[in-house]
């Protein structure tokens, strides 16, 4: 079983991925679920989920997008039921029927489409298909979650009873209501309810002379609100019935969920199984916003990241429109440890993270953001020692407590583990600080275990350069600017730019001078003959860097452009099958309507039979006989082309109008030319040219030559003679 400390998921950041994942999950469990991702303890389990993630991923893009898996909590509402004699409330055994029926829709669709989702439907098969719990209780509950009336003999009795009987509180109501409005009794509103109870609002004089029961009065006293003698006898054989109606209900209820309580178990089931989907569900939807992909998990002990990204950068510069530089990172059984230099700010802290969080991330079965030729393998262990470890709660030194997480190391560390060590050394006296640090790594070296550390101190970039299977790297800086290029390169130490940076910063050149006598000239030596090799290695890096960015992108231009062509060829062959559908269709209308003219004139009904079947018969030979799936498959295409054609012919219309829209606001810039008489002028929304005969107030007499128009001044436009 693979062991994280909580200052691993701390130092890698972990709990933000799980909560980004856990706030896509649709369901509350799941949500919770989300939150307590942990590593799985065996490969072949850590597969079926990894794979399960990798084919919900590939709905996004195929054409059998998985069902809708959301549902109710049922957690109280299941253990309630597990208590014996208890019964559930009617929306409860709503809530059931569309957990049972979400379920069954999705087992059916895993089965249907196995060859897509083999993993997930095998998951799905481990779960009974019934349609029993959903079938008792649509006998009972309608799908408004109220009690059908013939749930029970008893209970269409009782409500046909009810019925008859609000008529007659109904029936007598209204006939006290117009007896006593007639006598001037009542106040303007006539009526109100009180408590649940139609009552007549009867002024506070008159409240005497009306027969029934008083149940209240306004605020101000000017009206009593009596319910009817005659109403109030309906009223209280209407609340027996009322009564007999909740007790008729509550055995009701109380036989479902007897009959249900066996399925108890099958229920728990049910949402365990719905919010596990919901959590490969948010796990697809995140793969899907941070380009994720299920890398090659193999035995051979190799790491390979081509093109990596850290997740929670990527996503965090994707919302600030920045742009997120990849890593690639090798590590095997002959380059098993890589020691990571040069100066701060240049992005190793982020190499060390990006390897240590993709890691976790894919044997927590998350899916993540590398080239899809990238491989690793499966770790037992993750260790690290990243950022400012001081410990206020326990009074350590930064030193002392990286001293204590070094020993845990030193404890734990075997072939299988993978340790991350940001800063490695630093918090104590640099010679003995460096001395010991070196110690250590020899010693991870000889354990055999896989990591990547970041330092300055020299003495660790030659111990990697003279261990047979351990290499340095370096973060790319720009020769001239020394602005970090954020992408690492294996294979030689990087330069701290001591110096270089100092200059850069304004530090009098004397001030750097006198720093440099004061330390060895071989350390100076070496660290400026790094920095040259380095600033050379940029030089050729970003030559190479240039043409393979060109020759991708002409590559991808290419395979665009062929892309483009099929489905431009696949789109001109859909839209002439529609075009060609369409003439027939106007073909055969012409056709009808000919043959209806024919019958208009001759009232032959013989002859237009005669025409109508010959007609049919031509058109039924150019048919082809075709199955049901075929017609289907045909419909579906041709309902996708006509939407396509109605959203291009929507497009034009609209470009049209803000063509026009755009013409008339540029005519109304135009300065206005004051019409008289005798000049050539054309109506603004047509083409034909006449002229002014004669204006009276804001109209115009226009002469088109063979016939004279009376137009509004504002709808004419000045047109130059030639």
């Amino acid at each position: 079983m693979i062991s994280i400390t909580q200052k691993t998921l701390q130092d890698l950041e972990f709990t933000t991925v799980l909560q980004t994942i856990s706030d896509r999950c649709n369901t509350e469990i799941g949500k919770q679920k989300a939150l307590e991702i942990v590593p799985f303890s065996d490969k072949e389990t850590l597969m079926n989920a990894l794979v399960q993630t990798s084919e919900y991923l590939s709905s996004f893009t195929n054409n059998n997008a998985i069902p809708n898996h959301g549902f109710d909590n049922l957690t109280h509402d299941l253990k309630f039921l597990a208590i014996e004699d208890s019964f559930l409330e009617v929306g409860s055994f709503r809530k059931i029927a569309t957990l049972s029926e979400t379920v069954n829709v999705l087992l059916l669709f895993f089965k249907k489409f196995h060859d897509y989702y083999p993993k997930l439907n095998e998951k799905a098969s481990q779960v009974e298909y019934t349609k029993y719990i959903i079938q008792k209780i649509d006998e009972i509950v309608d799908k408004y979650g109220e009690i059908k009336d013939n749930a029970s003999p008893d209970l269409i009795n009782i409500r046909r009873d009810m019925s008859v009987v609000r008529g007659k509180v109904n029936q007598s109501f209204g006939q006290a209501m117009s007896q006593y409005h007639s006598l001037g009794y009542l106040d303007e509103i006539k009526e109100s309810f009180v408590e649940n109870r139609r009552v007549l609002a009867v002024l506070a004089m008159y409240r005497r002379k009306v027969k029934g029961s008083i149940l209240g009065s306004s605020k101000t006293g000017s009206i009593a609100y009596v319910e009817p003698e005659a109403t109030l006898r309906y009223s209280r054989e209407l609340s027996n019935l009322e009564y007999e109606e909740r007790e008729e209900i509550t055995r009701i209820l109380k036989k479902l969920s007897n009959d249900v309580r066996p399925y108890l178990d099958l229920l728990k089931q049910y949402q365990d199984f719905l919010s596990d989907i919901d959590v490969v569900a948010a796990k697809a939807k995140y793969a899907h916003r941070i380009n994720a992909i299920l890398p090659n998990i193999t035995e051979d002990k190799t790491l390979y990241f081509r093109d990596a990204f850290h997740p929670i950068l990527f996503l965090s510069n994707l919302e600030k429109k920045e742009k997120t530089y990849p890593q690639t990172i090798e590590l095997k059984n002959d380059n098993r440890i890589i020691v990571i230099s040069g100066p701060n700010a240049g992005g190793k802290t982020i190499s060390l993270k990006t390897v240590g969080l993709l890691q976790l991330m894919l044997q927590c079965a998350i899916l993540i953001p590398v080239h899809e030729r990238s491989t690793t393998f499966l770790f037992d262990r993750i260790l690290t020692d990243i950022g400012d470890n001081q410990s206020i709660e326990n009074h350590l030194s930064t030193y002392s407590y990286r001293l204590k997480n070094m020993n845990y190391f030193l404890k734990k560390c075997n072939a299988k583990t993978l340790f991350l060590i940001d800063e490695f050394g630093t918090g104590s006296d640099p010679e003995l600080g460096g001395a010991l640090a070196e110690v250590f790594l020899e010693e991870f070296y000889h354990r055999e275990a896989f990591g990547i550390i970041t330092t300055h101190y020299s003495n660790l970039k030659m111990l990697a350069n003279e261990l047979p299977f351990a290499s340095n790297a370096n973060m790319l800086f720009d020769e001239k600017s020394l602005e970090p290029m954020y992408k690492l390169i294996l294979g030689q130490a990087g330069s701290s730019f001591t110096f270089e940076v100092a200059q850069k910063n304004g530090i009098p050149f004397g001030l750097i001078n006198r720093a440099k006598k004061k330390i060895e000239g071989g350390k100076v030596r070496f660290d400026k003959t790094i920095a040259t090799l380095q600033k050379e290695r940029s030089k050729l890096e970003k030559t190479s860097l240039n043409l393979k960015e060109e020759e991708i992108k002409a590559r991808e231009e290419g395979k665009k452009m062929e892309t483009i062509n099929s489905k431009i060829q696949e789109k001109l062959e859909r839209y002439q099958e529609l075009y060609d559908a369409n003439q027939r269709l106007i073909y055969v209308g012409q056709k009808v309507d000919d043959i209806a003219e024919k019958y208009f004139n001759n009232k032959d009904k013989k002859v237009l039979i005669g025409e109508f079947l010959k007609m049919v018969e031509i058109e039924n030979s150019k048919r082809k006989k075709a199955t049901v799936k075929e017609k289907k498959e045909k419909e579906i295409i041709q309902k996708i082309v006509i939407e396509e054609v109605k959203v291009k012919v929507d497009e034009i219309r609209v470009a049209k109008k803000e063509k026009k829209i755009k013409a008339q606001k540029t005519e109304a810039a135009k300065p206005k030319v004051i019409l008289k008489v005798g000049d050539r002028v054309r109506m603004t929304d047509g083409k034909a040219i006449g002229t002014i005969d004669k204006i009276e107030k804001n109209k115009a007499v226009v002469n088109y030559g063979v016939f004279t128009s009376k137009v509004s001044l504002d709808q004419l436009e000045y047109v130059q003679s030639k």
